[in-house]
């Protein structure tokens, strides 16, 4: 039982010694992200033809 107990403590100090630092650290400049995105003028169309393709439909109500 001694000897598994050793053996055990000399691979967790191997494991130990083995494990490096590791650093994280945050990038000088910030981060930027830009999203040129016109997302009203696709909407706005599409509102637009759907409003259209209804009248064209129900012209007797309108």
């Amino acid at each position: 039982m001694n000897k598994r107990i050793l053996q055990t403590g000399l691979v967790c100090a191997g494991i130990l010694g083995l494990s490096g630092c590791i650093n994280v650290a945050a990038p000088e400049e910030p981060i930027v992200i830009e999203l040129n995105v016109n997302i009203r003028a696709e909407v706005l169309y599409r509102l637009a033809e759907d409003a259209s393709n209804t009248i064209d439909e129900n012209a007797d109500i309108f």
